[in-house]
């Protein structure tokens, strides 16, 4: 009888172990979406940065004049310097500085409007995304989507990567609005 027990214990355990060590071992499913490649190789993200572009490459001009301003100003203090009066040269010399102050600030300025306007853009599409990140997610049954790109990961397996379909799903719905 006590053989019996024993054997029935035994199996038991085992049994239990199988069963608590197939349920730990289960591979949960993990996809990758890389949110910033979704976000500047779809049609909609193209065609903003190349908006923004347009926008930075103006900017560029009026600051390429500014700095041509600033530089034939220089040459004139510069060549000048010697024969000039003390007040005169210093009153000069204030008045590049103030210029050349007034390009960073301008700079600096259009450099905070390009990432103005690309982060409310990328504010306005990223709920669209997740969406269509949502219904991959609960379609196929993952456990978790995750951008390893913002979460630095050293490695992730290619073939869990859905970025493409995502960005095909995106630019689907992006043409219906």
């Amino acid at each position: 009888m006590k053989k019996v027990n024993l054997y029935i214990l035994g199996i038991t355990v085992v049994l239990s172990m199988a069963f608590w060590s197939s349920t730990a071992m289960a591979v949960e499913k993990i996809g990758f979406v890389n949110m910033r490649e979704v976000i500047t190789t779809s049609d909609v993200g193209k065609k903003m940065y190349d908006t923004l572009k347009k926008s930075f490459d103006k900017d560029r001009a009026t600051l390429k004049e500014k700095e041509a301003e600033l530089t034939k100003l220089k040459d004139e203090i510069d060549k000048q310097r010697s024969i000039m009066r003390a007040d005169v040269l210093k009153e000069k010399e204030s008045t590049l500085q103030k210029k050349m102050r007034d390009a960073q600030l301008m700079a600096r300025d259009f450099e905070e409007e390009i990432t103005k306007k690309e982060q409310e853009f990328v504010t306005k599409i990223v709920p669209d995304i997740f969406k269509i990140v949502r219904a991959i997610g609960e379609n196929e049954k993952y456990s978790m989507i995750l951008d390893p790109v913002a979460l630095q990961f050293p490695y992730y397996s290619k073939e869990n990567d859905i970025t493409k379909r995502v960005i095909d799903e995106f630019n689907k719905a992006s043409k219906k609005k």
